[in-house]
């Protein structure tokens, strides 16, 4: 029976360069399982959510798929619904989880980039987390980059984050991407090298 993978749970708030860090992994040759594509494609045209969806909050979906803004309006400001949208979308999310770590069993290190894993997922099933983090300055300026973004959205989604100084202080690794692209690359590789160097062989 060869070893499991080690399991490494990739999260951080919004603007501090976790997609950057995830690309890092995946040109490393790590696998990285992403909960948003995973989410985005169950919701997309074909997508394995798109009935039940429409079952559940009619005219939400379309052509293209689920429509995000009808879809945000019917579940906004209601736990009930949201709970039910939450029922229709996690298990099928498990799901391909689940198909990704049969694919890559033999894998001596996969992620798991999971954006709210503090907020609402949880270290289950993880053997370590990493936390991509920079300057709150940075952060903000990067977000307030993106387009539509406004300082009362950014406020708002902060808000609901776990400030970043708890996410470093629960994390297993930090990971700084308030340096240059070149050392954010290296701590990457030198994270890598650490977690897999410590594995039993394959």
């Amino acid at each position: 029976m060869s070893a499991k993978p080690f399991i490494l749970g990739l999260t951080g708030s919004i603007g501090m360069g976790k997609s950057a860090v995830a690309a890092m992994l995946r040109g490393l040759g790590v696998p990285v399982f992403d909960a948003d594509a995973a989410v985005h494609e169950l919701q997309g045209p074909g997508g394995a959510c798109i009935e039940p969806i429409e079952r559940a909050f009619p005219g939400t979906t379309g052509p293209d798929g689920v429509d995000r803004q009808k879809l945000g309006a019917a579940v906004f400001g209601n736990p009930e619904k949201l709970k039910l949208l939450e029922a229709i979308v996690h298990p099928e999310v498990a799901e391909m989880r689940r198909a990704f770590l049969a694919d890559n069993a033999n894998a001596p290190l996969i992620v798991f980039d999971i954006p709210l894993l503090y907020e609402k997922t949880g270290q289950h099933g993880l053997d370590a987390v990493v936390v991509v983090s920079a300057p709150a300055a940075m952060q903000r300026e990067r977000v307030l980059a993106r387009p539509g973004m406004t300082p009362e959205k950014f406020e708002k989604i902060l808000a609901l984050q776990v400030p970043d100084a708890e996410k470093r202080a629960r994390a297993d690794h930090v990971i700084d991407t308030g340096v240059s692209l070149a050392e954010t690359r290296h701590a990457v590789q030198a994270l890598v090298h650490a977690i897999t160097a410590g594995l039993p062989p394959k």
